[in-house]
């Protein structure tokens, strides 16, 4: 998941490797040195990953006793993944404080658009797929659109095929796989204006989260820097009433805690935020230190 950079600011990615089956005290190790190294580390991971690097993270981040480790699984294939993890990094080079940073990714997410173009779509569990479907995709030479995110769409390639697109300018990011990404390239890519195309090789974990490996896997992306700073930069900002961090959106990446809810009565609300307050640590948010983004 960890693309090439972007540009000359893209930092580079940390790569965890078997984090579910090395020793316990290596994966602590580890991520351990990262925090010492960069104050606060993301992880982005997919949410088809084994339910033991889950389990694992969740150890090490207990162990450590830490609030500076922030787990990200958001619902994109591979590709999109690893792109959304290209994003961070490019944002990792700005004045962007840990928490919001962090929380960018669920900005982002929702301006990614993942897709495949499938041979066959008997397998394919994350996209709904009607009977038909199923019945057609074992014809020979059937082939399949697919978007995966932000909202699942499937259709049949033929002259008519046509897959709804991103209302912005994007560029396109294609990985060929088993199927030669000539629709993608020459018909999806035009419907779509993308301002730009690239390819590289397919990431390993798009066969199993596709369910064939018979796929040419597309993503169409914001790429300029300055489109998601400002993007990230407009939402508004709070800090988080437990750790003191800042985030955007309504829940802290580090500390999972959400905004208190109070009720009608002012005297028990004020009272309650004082509490909150006396239990609230230093403001981490007032550090700026290196990020490191691993993927």
């Amino acid at each position: 998941m960890a693309l090439p950079p972007q540009d000359d600011r893209t930092l580079p990615a940390v790569v965890l490797q078997d984090v579910d089956q090395r020793p316990l005290e290596q994966a602590l190790a580890e991520l351990q040195g990262l925090v010492e190294q960069h104050g606060h580390v993301i992880v982005v991971c997919s949410q088809v990953l084994p339910a033991s690097v889950e389990r694992r993270l969740h150890t090490v981040r207990a162990l450590l006793e830490t609030d500076r480790i922030a787990l990200f699984r958001p619902p994109l294939p591979p590709l999109g993944l690893a792109v959304l993890a290209r994003q961070l990094r490019q944002l990792a080079s700005c004045d962007l404080s840990p928490g919001v940073l962090a929380s960018a990714g669920r900005l982002l997410t929702h301006y990614i658009h993942a897709g495949a173009l499938l041979g066959s779509v008997a397998r394919l569990d994350h996209v709904p797929v009607g009977l038909k479907s199923h019945a057609r995709s074992w014809m020979p030479g059937s082939q399949f659109g697919v978007v995966a995110h932000p909202v699942p769409q499937l259709v049949r390639i033929g002259p008519d095929a046509a897959l709804d697109g991103p209302e912005f300018g994007t560029w396109l990011l294609v990985a060929k796989g088993q199927l030669a990404p000539d629709w993608v390239t020459g018909t999806l890519a035009p419907s779509w204006r993308v301002q730009g195309l690239r390819e590289l090789p397919l990431p390993a974990e798009s066969p199993g989260w596709w369910g064939t490996g018979r796929l040419a896997e597309f993503c169409a992306y914001l790429p300029d820097l300055s489109v998601l700073y400002q993007l990230v930069t407009s939402v508004r900002q709070s800090r988080c009433h437990w750790c003191g961090i800042d985030v955007i959106g309504d829940r802290c990446v580090f500390c999972s805690a959400t905004p208190p809810e109070y009720d009608a009565d002012p005297g028990r609300a004020l009272g309650e935020r004082r509490a909150l307050g006396e239990r609230r640590g230093p403001a981490l948010g007032q550090r700026r230190e290196r990020r490191a983004l691993t993927g």
